[in-house]
């Protein structure tokens, strides 16, 4: 339970609004007042250095990690909470899980369930959680798999993939959620170097889609060419943020300055 610090209702049109958003493990205080604001439809590349808070600040918004103190709405809803006399309550896990079946969340370490082949990867969450009929569910999942170039792996196990291909597995088993937003924590920092295009040219494909996205990322190629907003976080906070054009081109602030000096 926490005091609530609900924002207006027009915070209803982003697909994530964040508004001093604190948490911390023990004495450690990993993020220090968030302050982000990201419409539907939108790519929002989030960059930094390790340590920053990045990461940490995904997972609030799935309620992985459990916020302090602040206001965090994703796809519309307070997530994890509940308001109540101007006090948050938290979830019940079933509605916990409700609120998560509409944010898909791509992990850096695959996660597939390797006893699973991919199709039945793709086919579980909407059929035990959406009640999606098996057949509808292979059906969507077969249009997934070509949309991600993997139809003809369908039958084939996690363990006998590729770095990347197991990557957009996992990226179509989120899509097959049908979700309101994607977030991506880090995609392609486990894979071999080679393998990391082939995941950023589904992502692309996915903002040209006009999904609804937000990736923890050190591709900054990637955040210059697909990204509508650059947000840079270090120290538990929001540094500075812009579009591309003025993120790398005319930063404002000395410490984007000199990550972007030493990541260029």
């Amino acid at each position: 339970m926490m005091k609530s610090s609900t924002p207006s209702a027009s915070a209803q049109r982003f697909a994530l609004h964040a508004r001093n958003v604190e948490k911390s493990y023990g004495p450690l205080k990993v993020l220090k007042g968030v302050d982000l604001q990201i419409e539907y439809g939108k790519v929002a590349c989030i960059l930094g250095p390790s340590g920053s808070g990045k990461s940490t600040f995904l997972r609030c918004m799935n309620h992985l990690e459990r916020i302090e103190r602040g206001f965090l709405q994703v796809a519309g809803e307070m997530v994890g909470y509940r308001e109540r006399n101007d006090m948050l309550y938290e979830l019940k896990p079933s509605e916990i899980a409700r609120q998560r079946a509409d944010v898909g969340m791509v992990f850096q370490n695959f996660n597939l369930f390797p006893h699973m082949t991919v199709l039945q990867n793709i086919i579980e969450a909407p059929m035990s959680v959406r009640k999606v009929s098996k057949k509808q569910a292979i059906a969507e999942a077969m249009d997934l798999l070509a949309k991600v170039g993997l139809t003809a792996k369908a039958s084939a196990y996690p363990g006998t993939l590729s770095g990347g291909q197991q990557q957009r597995v996992a990226i179509a088993r989120a899509l097959a959620m049908k979700p309101k937003l994607m977030l991506f924590d880090e995609p392609t920092s486990a894979l071999d170097p080679e393998l990391v295009g082939e995941v950023l040219n589904v992502m692309r494909d996915l903002a040209s889609d006009g999904m609804s996205m937000i990736v923890v990322t050190h591709e900054l190629g990637f955040a210059r060419e697909v990204s509508d907003l650059v947000v840079f976080m270090d120290g538990g906070v929001v540094v500075e943020q812009g579009s591309p054009e003025h993120f790398f081109n005319h930063t404002q602030t000395a410490r984007t300055k000199a990550f972007l000096s030493r990541v260029l």
